[in-house]
């Protein structure tokens, strides 16, 4: 008798677990549709605003740069008001900055509107990936790549959407306010669950958990993965319109489709993600992800045609799609009560590869050498090699059964 309350306390756990679970999928679609949105609709932008290749290379540097920034803004807002609350404003705010984005008169504004953007996708990232980070720790298993599946099918809806409304000849404001509506109706559907208090992240925490120098050189790996990945996704992400545009001659209908088949790859990347983890481990599916975006991106660069650069970016996306959600479950797993501290850090790696391949790849598109931009990342995965052996499995779920049976039952077995 005397564990009837907390049983009958525990029963509606299973489904606000699945109800945090349901809220935080979306918000991480509303986050691939918004950083599609932005991307996709580099070419035309650039082209209704008259912006000059350096400029347009400068705005997408600037973007990472101010995300890099708000990744710490959001960092404050979890602590303050929690995670879904930050995942709420942020989709708000970036919303607004789309609209501003395509009703921008010229250089100054269109720059603020990116800068503002810039921010909002920075501390959405902290909130997503806090919240995914507790919601791993309550199901005890991996979860984070369905997760980051539901943000790449944000971004194909994104794509497409991006070239429907090309093909239709939309002014770009109209394709970006469409978007920007997705993001509203999204953001107003997310709501609060409460989860099993031990995988909850504190919310009242006044002063930042210290870190250790330990857990700072065990970040480390994921780090360099990271700024891997993210070289490799701004390439694609942020030039691979402009590459189809400029160097292989496609139409502007044509030019958001490598970024659809980017992101398709990823979601059939990350919704195997999970599985393969749990079948062959998580340093094996890094080690084959690492091989297999090495030669696509050899082939994205010597493509004789856009066809076949839009296929070799699909398979780019399929072996760089586990990547950062298996980077940032292990790393969350390494102080969980600090878990947001070590994502939001975590993220200057994120935004780094960001800059350092947006500015790259962009430098060298605006002299005519966008292949060169493609085939260099392709040496990169050595490092990520290298670093696949930091990767490691989830923890056992938090158990909400207190019955002697479910006692019994977490005790190991011997030997």
């Amino acid at each position: 008798m005397t564990f009837s309350a907390p049983g009958r306390a525990g029963a509606g756990r299973p489904a606000a677990r699945a109800g945090a679970r349901r809220v935080t999928t979306l918000a991480f679609a509303a986050q691939g549709v918004a950083v599609a949105a932005v991307y996709t609709t580099v070419p035309a932008v650039t082209e209704h605003l008259r912006l000059s290749p350096l400029l347009t290379t400068t705005l997408m540097v600037t973007v990472a740069l101010t995300a890099g920034g708000g990744s710490f803004l959001g960092l404050v807002a979890v602590r303050r008001a929690g995670p879904v609350a930050t995942m709420r404003g942020a989709l708000l705010t970036a919303a607004a900055a789309l609209t501003l984005i395509g009703w921008a008169p010229g250089q100054a504004a269109v720059g603020c509107a990116y800068i503002l953007f810039g921010i909002a996708v920075g501390a959405l990232d902290v909130g997503v990936n806090t919240r995914a980070a507790a919601i791993e720790r309550a199901y005890g298993r991996s979860v984070f790549g369905f997760f980051y599946t539901a943000w790449s099918v944000g971004g194909v809806v994104a794509a497409l959407l991006t070239a429907g409304a090309a093909r239709l000849e939309w002014p770009v404001a109209d394709g970006l306010n469409l978007q920007a509506g997705i993001l509203l109706v999204l953001a107003l559907c997310i709501r609060t669950h409460a989860l099993p208090a031990s995988s909850e992240e504190p919310s009242d925490t006044p002063a930042e958990p210290p870190l250790g120098r330990r857990v700072w050189i065990r970040l480390l790996p994921f780090g360099l993965v990271l700024l891997v990945v993210y070289v490799v996704d701004s390439t694609v992400s942020a030039w691979s319109a402009v590459y189809l545009r400029q160097t292989l001659a496609a139409s502007l209908t044509v030019a958001p489709m490598a970024y659809a088949a980017y992101q398709a790859g990823t979601v059939v990347g990350r919704a195997a993600t999970d599985r393969l983890v749990q079948r062959i481990g998580a340093v094996a599916v890094v080690r084959i992800a690492a091989l297999l975006v090495a030669g696509a991106l050899a082939g994205m660069a010597a493509a004789p045609s856009w066809p076949f650069a839009v296929f070799s970016a699909g398979v780019v996306g399929l072996g760089a799609s586990v990547l950062a959600p298996l980077c940032l479950a292990s790393a969350a797993r390494l102080r969980p009560a600090a878990s947001e501290a070590i994502l939001a850090r975590l993220n200057l790696f994120n935004y780094a590869g960001v800059v350092t391949g947006g500015a790259v790849s962009g430098l060298l598109g605006s002299t005519g050498d966008f292949r060169l931009a493609y085939a260099a990342p392709a040496a990169l995965a050595v490092l990520v090699l290298a670093c696949a052996r930091h990767f490691t499995r989830p923890p056992s779920p938090v158990r909400t059964d207190c019955s002697p049976q479910a006692a019994r039952s977490a005790v190991p077995p011997k030997g």
